[in-house]
């Protein structure tokens, strides 16, 4: 029965057996293309990915370069005396605050004072010289006349009837009448030397004036005093000598208004222009003033390749003192109303720029950008992109363009300090 039973069952024939491994194939590939199909499924079916957006915006962007420097006086003097003599008063001390013209102290100069009267009595000399020579001119004048009007008589007569007046007489008259006349050029003569002496004594008299008017030493401007070096009594030299031994009376500096001198790089020149706008920041008083650029050398030094410029900045209230630091912001390029996106939207590739833009249907879009002008928060763009478009700042390294998002408007974290280049 068994070997009846075993006997029964026929092998295969090579057509079968091909036709059940290609069977067999068949149906593992059918597995194979479900398995994948509902793995796509599943993935097309997954949540779609949340990304920080922002929209492209007009703003004011500007670029800026922050320097340090030392606040000095406009003005800062050590005022020294023109002529020498001995401090007799002394009207300020540190701290004063005086104003253009005001006396700051007097001099006590016996030899100039001595030197007045000898003026004054050498003008009442030459004042009776002229007097004298007044009265004398007079005389010869009033001799010449006479003579004069004698001898024009009788030269008429003579002429008009001849032999009544000898020749002799008419000539004797005529050598007076001569002789007046030197006189009296003798007389305008003394007399404008006289007047000369007078002039010459009051000259003498006005310059020593003016060298006794230098014993009150005055302020040449408004300012503070910021040094005394002399004190009651002290002997004092003329400051126009060369001698060691001169010493101010103070030092006197222009408080009201301020220099902030600053080296601006050789990259910056072409970009500062006189009466530009400066924000000077003075770190120890915590407190921002306005100035201006008011001047500069209009060269670059070769040794540190900078351009001595000075910025102004007015002290009315007097809290700027002289030495303190501060920081000059410098606005060096100022656009208005232009379109802007964050550097956090930009993906750099070499010199190429791009951002990822969130179109209508919420799918990312890999857009290439022109950029403008750059700060340190904002660039401008030039091309590439509109008003109103969204950009993604959120990461994006798992970001590809095609990709279907959700974008969520997210708020920009800005810089509050001053910008520097």
């Amino acid at each position: 029965m068994t070997e009846n039973r075993k006997s029964s069952r026929k092998p295969l024939g090579p057509v079968a057996r091909k036709n059940l491994v290609v069977f067999l194939v068949a149906i593992a590939a059918a597995c194979s293309l479900l398995s994948c199909s509902s793995s796509r499924h599943v993935q097309a079916s997954g949540p779609a990915v949340t990304v920080g957006v922002t929209k492209v915006v007009k703003k004011s962007l500007g670029r800026h370069i922050t320097l340090s420097s030392e606040l000095v006086p406009f003005q800062e003097i050590d005022v020294y005396a023109k002529e020498s003599g001995f401090v007799k008063k002394l009207l300020v001390d540190y701290g004063s605050r005086v104003k253009a013209g005001a006396v700051i102290a007097v001099l006590e100069i016996p030899e100039l004072e001595a030197q007045l009267q000898e003026d004054k009595a050498e003008i009442n000399n030459a004042t009776n010289q002229v007097n004298r020579a007044q009265h004398e001119l007079a005389r010869y004048q009033a001799q010449y006349k006479a003579l004069h009007l004698q001898y024009t008589r009788l030269n008429d007569v003579f002429q008009s009837q001849p032999g009544i007046v000898a020749q002799q007489e008419v000539d004797d008259a005529q050598g007076r009448d001569m002789a007046a006349s030197s006189q009296v050029d003798a007389g305008q003569a003394a007399l404008e030397a006289a007047q000369s002496q007078l002039s010459a004594a009051k000259a003498k008299l006005s310059r020593d004036q003016s060298l006794f008017d230098y014993s009150r030493i005055t302020a040449p401007f408004s300012g503070i005093v910021t040094e005394r070096y002399a004190n009651l009594g002290t002997l004092v030299q003329a400051g126009t000598n060369s001698s060691t031994q001169t010493i101010p009376i103070v030092r006197l500096s222009q408080d009201d208004l301020f220099r902030l001198v600053i080296p601006v790089p050789e990259a910056y020149v072409r970009d500062i222009k006189v009466g530009d706008a400066v924000k000077v920041h003075v770190p120890s008083l915590n407190s921002t003033f306005p100035g201006k650029v008011a001047r500069f050398s209009v060269d670059v030094r070769e040794d540190t390749r900078t351009m001595h410029t000075e910025v102004d900045v007015r002290n009315p209230d007097h809290v700027l003192v002289p030495g303190l630091y501060a920081d000059a912001d410098l606005t060096l390029e100022n656009k208005q109303d232009i379109p802007t996106v964050p550097l956090q939207a930009l993906n750099h590739e070499g010199d190429k720029a791009t951002v990822l833009v969130v179109n209508a249907s919420s799918v990312l879009e890999n857009r290439p950008v022109t950029l403008g002008l750059e700060t340190v928060t904002d660039a401008e763009v030039v091309a590439g992109l509109r008003e109103g478009e969204v950009v993604v700042i959120s990461d994006r390294s798992g970001l590809k363009p095609g990709e279907k998002v959700v974008p969520q408007t997210v708020q920009i974290m800005q810089y509050h300090e001053s910008n520097q280049e």
